[in-house]
């Protein structure tokens, strides 16, 4: 799929470890039997003290890590040496959970000579299983003596935290702040069980650009809203989701000022991250042949477009109608109705769009005539737009989402085999 660039900010190599000040690296522990010996622990460390922010699921359901990394940030006052992850297991819903993830913070410490609540923690995979201890113990020492401020390591990092994902999702851009080239760059996972609100998945996001945490934790809460928590694959909320921001100062620019133009600049590159990386976590929705974004405007306000789009991204009966390249608009304009939000459903318009060209489906409230044929053409395509206008306000947001396919049911009917 492509990257959506915006102007000021250019795509580089490198992931988590394009910013300065960061390695990172990934091995295969065997935490879970895999003939492929995929890598299922991953470690991305800085050089040295950084400032650090965070969101988290909101599911009640908390996977220990969760509540580990929640308490290390604030015994810290949002300040971390490293993260440590594991795949295959979530941590969650055990009576040891929490001794498990301190361990593994306890653990990496000690290789990193840092003190264990410098360590930050994330899980992902089974929920309900105890997690072996011993897999992590026996492999970090090689895993942190060999990690690597390179491309390479950022991609073995991205590798060891995939479950059902098809493909590692990496980006990482290059911008300029007060004179001085700064990068941000993020790796997440992703592919079922992602529903609103945060944080979705396991992202982490690092950065050399100087900005204190209170910004970072700003920056970050700020873009989560219109990225993240507008992506849905299957309406299900993870146990474990996060979201980690680091910043190592490494850039050597002035500290970044609140309300500020280098603020927004700086915001802008999280966007252009977290952006990029929210369309790939739709486009890898489990089983999914199809990116679905549903971009609403003419809203009232932000949450008003933000509420609309995500209904329609999270209808079941849509989603299906994407996987058939029907152009059943009617399911469309249902679910723009039961969204819990006001505006006056006779101005509402809707647009089914793709690469192959566009073919307006719904006007005042009302169907219009359209081909049949060119709708099933622009809806064969891999990425599909669905455009909602709700009338003449000034606000518009954009949801993500993906088809909904037989091969959905297939992998979470034997999820735990």
């Amino acid at each position: 799929m492509e990257k959506v660039a915006m102007e000021g900010y250019t795509f580089v190599d490198g992931g988590v470890c394009a910013a300065k000040g960061f390695r990172a690296g990934g091995v295969y522990c065997g935490i879970k039997d895999n003939p492929d010996k995929k890598n299922d622990l991953m470690v991305v460390a800085a050089d040295a003290m950084c400032n650090a922010a965070a969101v988290y699921t909101q599911n009640k359901v908390k996977g220990a890590p969760v509540l580990v990394m929640k308490k290390h940030l604030k015994a810290t006052c949002g300040k971390t040496m490293a993260v440590v992850a594991n795949s295959k297991n979530a941590n969650t819903c055990n009576a040891d959970g929490e001794e498990k993830a301190e361990a593994m913070c306890a653990l990496t410490a000690k290789e990193l000579g840092v003190k264990p609540e410098e360590i930050l923690v994330m899980s992902t995979g089974v929920i309900g299983q105890i997690l072996p201890i011993e897999p992590i113990q026996n492999a970090l020492p090689a895993l942190c003596r060999n990690l690597k401020a390179s491309a390479e390591g950022a991609h073995e990092a991205a590798v060891a935290i995939m479950t059902t994902d098809t493909f590692a999702k990496e980006i990482a851009v290059e911008f300029s702040l007060g004179g001085v080239t700064c990068h941000l760059g993020g790796m997440a996972k992703g592919s079922g069980m992602i529903h609103p609100n945060m944080a979705t998945t396991l992202n982490c996001i690092t950065t050399d650009a100087a900005v204190p945490a209170e910004l970072l934790q700003k920056a970050l809460s700020d873009v989560v809203k219109v990225t993240y928590n507008c992506l849905s694959v299957d309406g299900d909320q993870s146990t474990n989701d996060t979201c980690l921001l680091m910043a190592s100062g490494a850039a050597g620019n002035p500290e970044v000022a609140a309300d500020s133009a280098e603020y927004t600049v700086f915001r802008n590159a999280l966007y252009c991250v977290m952006m990029n990386l929210t369309r790939m976590l739709a486009y890898d929705g489990e089983g999914a042949t199809k990116l679905l974004e549903c971009k609403v405007s003419g809203a009232k306000d932000l949450d008003t477009a933000i509420v609309v789009a995500k209904s329609v991204v999270c209808s079941p009966l849509l989603k299906c109608a994407m996987f058939g390249a029907d152009a059943n608009w009617g399911r469309v304009l249902c679910a723009v109705g039961y969204a819990p939000a006001e505006f006056d459903i006779n101005q509402v318009a809707v647009t089914l769009a793709s690469r192959a060209g566009s073919v307006d489906v719904c006007r005042n409230g009302a169907g219009i005539e359209f081909s049949e044929d060119i709708a099933k053409k622009v809806l064969l395509e891999d990425e599909i737009e669905i455009l909602v206008s709700i009338g003449d306000g000034p606000a518009a947001a954009t949801a993500w989402g993906c088809d909904l396919t037989y091969d959905y049911v297939k992998i979470n009917g034997d999820y735990r085999s």
